[in-house]
């Protein structure tokens, strides 16, 4: 895990040296145990990279970055884990390669030579990377198939920039950006994020995920850049023949996942919750590392009642022989907006609320534990159908394809067995509605926004429930999940690793029919079934898990009420640039401090989102412009 920045420029330029300094600095955070810059030229172009080190895998100086090929005509920046360098290795010593370092870095600089472009479908991992071929001009950029690792690149008159963070690109390029009317409409409307590859800064973009970008930098200022996708995940659904047989598969490769992201030279830890998913990921450790192993497990709890997770954390710990260490959710009401300030500098765009302000606080506590490397549990929900909307649009599919017995039986399975309709909110289920079954509520969008249609449906549409499963994976749901994650882990220089996106268990479960993973009444069947021998049975089948849920519904009508009121009467950024109707916006908070808790239609999001995007706003005031 690591930073990487880059410039790429023509003829004279302000001194790079200086300027990748400012870039380095501004995110190193991610990189604490090292700094390494190379600067050169291709014919009359310029190029300077830059990387700050997080050590995981050899902690030696040898794996210090830019790292040179022995010819020194190829150089690598790379910032990530490919979990299966030393399978690459032995495949690239077959091939003739020699190695002097026992990095996964240089398995990864000597695949792209032997392999090219190629080499990206054979790495098991997440990165974010810069080549350099000196010899041929040419730079290739790369992102992992799901986005885990960040990338984002500028361009202007005076060149091309790369970072990993957008504040790095904000350093260097002293300009200042309107506001990305299309990402900010999206995330009041719809609470999306990263929902494309512009950026909340006009102009600042994210290579996609699963994508090459490469810039011949000998007609650089003549010639775009081309970017285009290596990997893709599959389209289409396939038959499982013998479900048994598929459950022993789903068991293996899962577990196999865990084992590859437990390479490391450094303490690895994993985030309980108390349900499914992570408790599958502690307990693959352990099968891996043996009884004996210490697990370094933490979870974040909650003194209200209504979001306790601890007894099933305690018993998960009990099954497994391990101590857990928790963090208590409490916020002084004082401490609140200052947290949300903090973590929106380091997640650059607007934050999901006081969930990333959770994972702040276990990231920090993991550093004080000295757990470097933390698993984690996302994408498990999108492969497996585990959130609640995946029901509805398995139903639709059924009607729309004249399955109306099948779809009684499947509504009848989840009544009787109380699972997921119990867990049913109309004001967070409002926005897979269409618009006409949608309750109407007061419209805070401002001049700006009328103007301009954000709107993006994030209902089935016309599709099948696998194409909208590629759709979370992609747009809706894992980009602003994996975004949080990394940094608010890497504001502590922790690695967060994530065995559901392997693609091999992407390639296994997402072609499948819903039917495996919405069966019997229950959502993540087939999983269920794959784990059931690892876990305790109130575990498996646990009917009443939370997503990772904290009080803030309540604490913005009570503990916060006041800072909430005086932020919204105070002078907002967002509705003198055209965002928001600020008294709209009055009205709306007004109307929701009467709701009772868990009654009514509108979503404490609605009321957060706006809040959050203002506090974004006057983060990176200096950088904006109206």
């Amino acid at each position: 895990m690591c930073g990487i920045v880059g410039i790429v420029t023509r003829g004279e330029a302000k001194p790079l040296v200086e300027r990748l300094d400012r870039m380095l600095h501004v995110q190193s955070h991610r990189g604490p145990d090292g700094e390494g810059q190379w600067l050169g030229c291709i014919d009359d172009t310029q190029i300077t990279l830059g990387h700050s080190r997080l050590a995981i895998i050899d902690l030696s100086e040898a794996g210090n970055q830019p790292m040179f090929s022995p010819s020194g005509r190829q150089l690598l920046i790379y910032n990530g884990e490919v979990y299966n360098y030393r399978e690459l290795r032995v495949e690239l010593e077959a091939c003739g390669v020699k190695f002097r370092t026992q990095t996964d870095s240089e398995v990864v600089l000597q695949s792209i030579i032997t392999w090219g472009e190629q080499a990206m479908c054979k790495f098991n991992g997440m990165w974010a990377l810069a080549w350099l071929d000196l010899e041929s001009g040419r730079l290739l950029l790369s992102r992992d198939r799901f986005g885990i690792k960040p990338l984002y690149f500028y361009r202007n008159g005076e060149g091309f920039f790369f970072a990993s963070e957008i504040k790095a690109l904000l350093a260097v390029s002293g300009d200042r950006f309107f506001i990305n009317v299309m990402a900010a409409g999206r995330y009041l409307q719809q609470s999306l994020q990263d929902a494309q590859d512009q950026t909340f800064f006009c102009g600042i973009e994210a290579l996609p995920a699963g994508h090459t970008m490469c810039l011949d930098l000998h007609r650089f200022g003549e010639l775009p850049p081309t970017v285009q996708p290596y990997w893709m995940p599959p389209e289409h659904e396939l038959a499982v023949d013998n479900i048994n047989q598929f459950i022993e598969t789903l068991r293996e490769t899962f577990v196999d996942a865990v084992r590859l992201r437990l390479r490391s030279d450094v303490p690895v830890g994993v985030l309980l919750s108390g349900g499914l998913d992570s408790s599958s990921i502690a307990a693959a450790m352990q099968a891996v590392l043996g009884k004996d192993a210490n697990l370094r497990i933490l979870s974040a709890v909650s003194d209200d009642p209504r979001y306790d997770e601890q007894p099933f954390i305690d018993r998960m710990a009990t099954h497994l022989g391990c101590q857990v260490h928790k963090l208590p959710l409490r916020f002084e009401p004082r401490d609140a907006f200052q947290l949300l300030d903090t973590v929106t500098y380091f997640n650059d765009e607007p934050v999901m609320g006081f969930t990333c302000v959770a994972h702040y606080l276990l990231m920090q506590q993991a550093k004080q534990l000295g757990v470097t490397v933390i698993l984690s549990g996302q994408g498990a929900d999108e492969l497996l159908c585990g959130y609640r909307k995946y029901l509805g649009f398995y139903i639709q599919s059924l009607i729309r394809s004249g399955k109306w017995i099948d779809a009684a039986r499947i509504l009848a399975d989840f009544t009787r067995q109380g699972t997921v309709l119990s867990q049913f909110h109309l004001q967070e289920a409002k926005r897979y509605m269409p618009s006409v079954l949608r309750p109407k509520q007061i419209d805070i969008r401002g001049s700006l926004l009328m103007q301009k249609d954000a709107f993006l449906d994030p209902g089935l549409g016309n599709g099948t429930v696998m194409e909208r499963q590629r759709r979370d994976l992609y747009q809706f749901s894992v980009p602003a999940l994996v975004h949080y994650e990394d940094r608010m882990s890497m504001a502590f220089a922790r690695e967060i690793r994530l065995p559901f996106l392997d693609y091999r268990l992407v390639n296994l479960l997402l072609p499948i029919s819903p039917a495996y993973t919405l069966r019997h009444g229950w959502t993540k069947w087939v999983f269920r079934k794959a784990m059931e021998d690892y876990l305790p049975r109130e575990i498996t089948w646990r009917k009443d898990k939370q997503s990772f849920i904290i009080p803030q519904s309540e604490w913005l009508k009570n503990e916060l009420r006041s800072q909430v009121e005086a932020l919204l009467n105070d002078d907002m950024l967002i509705a003198s640039s055209g965002l928001i109707n600020q008294q709209a916006l009055r009205q709306l908070y007004a109307q929701y401090c009467k709701q009772p808790a868990g009654k009514g239609t509108i979503w404490y999001r609605d009321i957060l989102n706006p809040i959050t995007l203002e506090i974004w706003a006057r983060r990176f005031a200096a950088h904006l412009r109206y």
